[in-house]
């Protein structure tokens, strides 16, 4: 979450084939060294509570949407019984406002005793129990953004709590930090004590977001400390919120693709789909593009009152299984032309996937032509490929040639994501 500048910002601030397989293989060769604690080999996939249910701490008036054991345990349980788990959706995190105003005597964390009867402990049992995993939030200035207990000077000992209370998942914030240098050596001294107490802790930061109005962060750092990592402000259940985020990824792709990979992630926040603020064109470009930025797939919806509509978007088995791709390659924009963007991203198996994004917010649906001898680095439809439409709907278009083109027609503000492959 995120706000204000540091402080507060801080509140939330056949030759050409051949030539072309050789440059792939020496691309995909892994250059940045990731956080070894083994965890995120492909991005996090869960549910997180920010985005839809806040701060609310209100349990009196709205019982069924305040921050609560109850709220966890209901998700807990439809995650499994609706198919969520199953998809892939295996953590279920805790954001801000999970924690009671002040530390116990031993200066530990402490869950809100009204809210979280159990405790947290209690709650990670049954989450476990369910066969899913359990995700918890602190910061690392002397204050959460919404005021609670951070853990400036508590590093070791809220490490320790974290695992003792068997957590999975670590969500670490970067308000009410007091300088640059006090942020980074947080966020390190966060990681190496996660890895000290000896269990599996996902590190998810937000250390680059609150670097970004200081100075350009030094990624191959980061990503020696963290599984994912945030760059850009909170998302809103609103278009101009998910336009801005990919915005500022393209803008900045020079930057942050190539540092992506198995155990290190670029986050662009939480998934709102299934909501109030986006179109089903809107919905399907936003969870296109997630796949093909490699993103983590962490829903903030009411899995409680979701439409089968979104449902089907959300754990759609192919567009899942490119966001998973074991290659490890974040996409990118390819090109912008005539009020279009392409982006691809190489998978497995010389495969490509290849999403198409209308810009235009006016009129109906457009046509959209390219050369298919210009994806994946002209070497996807090299000398021919099989290429399936995945959405908005799943339909095989067939094989293409080199020399062939594809044309699409799109709908103003939404996507037709491709997967690209070899002939068997």
């Amino acid at each position: 979450m995120v706000t204000g500048k540091l402080m507060k910002l801080g509140q939330r601030l056949g030759c050409v084939l051949a030539l072309s397989v050789l440059a792939l293989v020496l691309w995909s060769v892994p250059g940045t060294k990731a956080l070894d604690n083994g965890l995120a080999m492909t991005p996090t996939m869960g549910w997180l509570h920010w985005e839809r249910f806040m701060c609310n701490v209100d349990c009196t008036e709205e019982p069924d949407s305040c921050i609560s054991e109850q709220l966890f345990m209901q998700m807990a349980d439809l995650m499994v019984s609706d198919g969520w788990k199953d998809a892939g959706y295996q953590y279920l995190c805790i954001d801000d406002c999970w924690m009671a105003p002040t530390r116990d005597s031993k200066g530990r964390l402490q869950a809100d005793p009204e809210r979280f009867p159990g405790g947290i402990h209690h709650l990670a049992n049954y989450v476990h129990s369910k066969g899913l995993k359990l995700g918890i939030y602190a910061d690392v200035g002397q204050k959460t953004c919404a005021g609670y207990p951070g853990s400036f000077g508590y590093y070791d000992i809220d490490a320790k709590t974290f695992a003792d209370w068997e957590v999975d998942l670590l969500k670490f914030d970067g308000c009410f930090c007091d300088s640059v240098k006090h942020l980074a050596d947080g966020y390190k001294h966060m990681s190496l004590a996660l890895n000290r107490t000896g269990r599996s802790i996902v590190y998810s930061c937000e250390w680059p977001l609150y670097l970004w109005p200081f100075h350009k962060p030094n990624y191959t750092e980061i990503r020696q400390y963290c599984n994912h990592w945030r760059n850009f402000g909170d998302i809103f259940d609103s278009w101009q919120s998910v336009k801005g985020i990919l915005d500022w990824s393209s803008s900045n792709q020079d930057t942050i693709v190539d540092v992506a990979g198995p155990g290190g992630w670029n986050d662009p926040d939480m998934l709102v789909i299934g909501n109030f603020g986006l179109s089903w064109d809107q919905q399907v470009t936003q969870m296109a593009l997630w796949a093909i930025m490699a993103a983590p797939l962490l829903m903030s919806n009411d899995l409680r009152h979701i439409s089968p509509q979104a449902k089907a978007l959300l754990q759609d088995k192919d567009v899942i299984a490119i966001n998973q791709d074991i290659l490890g390659k974040q996409g990118y924009l390819l090109r912008k032309e005539d009020k279009f963007e392409v982006w691809e991203r190489p998978l497995s198996n010389l495969a490509w996937a290849v999403a198409i994004r209308s810009l235009r917010e006016i009129g109906g649906p457009h046509s959209h032509t390219i050369s298919v001898a210009t994806l994946g680095r002209a070497a996807a439809c090299n000398p021919a490929c099989l290429i399936t439409q995945l959405l908005p709907v799943k339909k095989e278009l067939g094989l293409f040639e080199w020399t062939s083109a594809l044309k699409m027609q799109i709908n103003p503000t939404g996507t037709v994501l491709v997967r690209i492959k070899k002939p068997s």
